[in-house]
């Protein structure tokens, strides 16, 4: 795609190739990446940007897929202008780029509790932008506010409603960035949250193939859970559940797998390509449908083209 885009004070790369930047390791060129300098910068850059050119925020790449042709238009990723972490009083404010792992950590030792940040992969404007949660807590459940730019280059300040929070959802305008995002936490005890939070990180090692090449948990769980996101109790079906009823744990598609250790994560074992593994994922979504009845919906995102000999 050709166009005429802005000189931002920031750094903007073309034809940049995306598969380093997802924790899956696939994914063809963005025509144009733009690292920003500073929130100023990134709303002058939008301001001043040709409104037809699409805009692709990302962050970390904890939680997608990039399609092996890549993406059309300005992938926008920010850095460390945006990952700062304050605490005031019992709310914790972080920037976009902030890890979720450092958010909980810091917020613990201030004494408070966002434990359930700790064990969810990504940074803080992903966090906001799926809702995520884990143990009984979501963003919904602590979110005060957060800031964005919007594609034309304004800021504005979203209060939780805006969001239309539910689970592993929130609503946001497309080609907005999230730039920070302000929590409400409760008391507790530092060395406590910090014993609760190496206890959920044993679980999940032990569960979950966290020294494999995935993207968390690839589908959503099909029900039990209310609009706001919270877990429903009365509702256990699990989308790990169906896949592994389905005969699929630990089945292949070229370099592509269904963990052996949860199948509910997709995994690169070496050399898949996004083809392989969006195929292997549409090929477990049909095979649910067809053994239990329950269409199975992406939690991992999926953007960008095809190569042409994959459509």
């Amino acid at each position: 795609m050709t166009f005429d885009l802005p000189t931002p004070r920031g750094t903007l790369t073309p034809d940049r190739p995306l598969d380093a930047l997802t924790w899956l390791r696939v994914g063809g060129p963005a025509d144009w990446l733009f690292q920003p300098a500073d929130a100023e910068d990134l709303a002058a850059f939008l301001a001043a940007l040709d409104p037809a050119v699409p805009v692709f925020p990302i962050g970390v790449g904890s939680n997608l897929i990039v399609r092996d042709g890549g993406i059309r238009g300005v992938v926008i990723r920010l850095g460390r202008s945006f990952n700062g972490i304050e605490i005031d009083g019992d709310t914790v404010i972080a920037g976009a780029a902030a890890l979720d792992a450092h958010v909980a950590r810091r917020a613990a030792d201030a004494g408070l509790d966002l434990t359930f940040l700790r064990t969810i992969p990504g940074s803080v404007g992903g966090a906001v932008r799926m809702n995520a949660g884990c143990y009984g807590s979501y963003v919904a459940d602590h979110l005060v506010e957060a800031r964005a730019i919007t594609r034309e280059g304004r800021e504005v300040v979203l209060q939780p409603d805006d969001f239309r929070f539910a689970y592993r959802h929130a609503e946001l305008p497309e080609g907005w960035v999230l730039t920070e995002a302000l929590f409400r936490a409760e008391r507790g005890d530092p060395d406590a949250l910090h014993e609760k939070m190496a206890q959920q990180l044993a679980k999940r090692d032990e569960t979950q193939p966290t020294k494999d090449r995935s993207a968390g948990s690839t589908f959503r769980n099909p029900a039990g859970f209310s609009s706001t996101g919270r877990a429903d109790d009365t509702h256990e079906l699990k989308a790990w559940s169906l896949i592994d009823a389905a005969g699929l744990r630990g089945h292949s598609w070229g370099g592509a797998q269904m963990s052996e250790k949860h199948p509910n994560f997709l995994v690169n074992t070496g050399g898949a390509t996004a083809a392989e593994l969006e195929g292997l994922g549409e090929l477990v979504r049909r095979r649910v449908l067809e053994s239990s009845g329950h269409e199975l919906q992406w939690e991992v995102i999926r953007i960008g083209d095809p190569l042409p000999e994959a459509e």
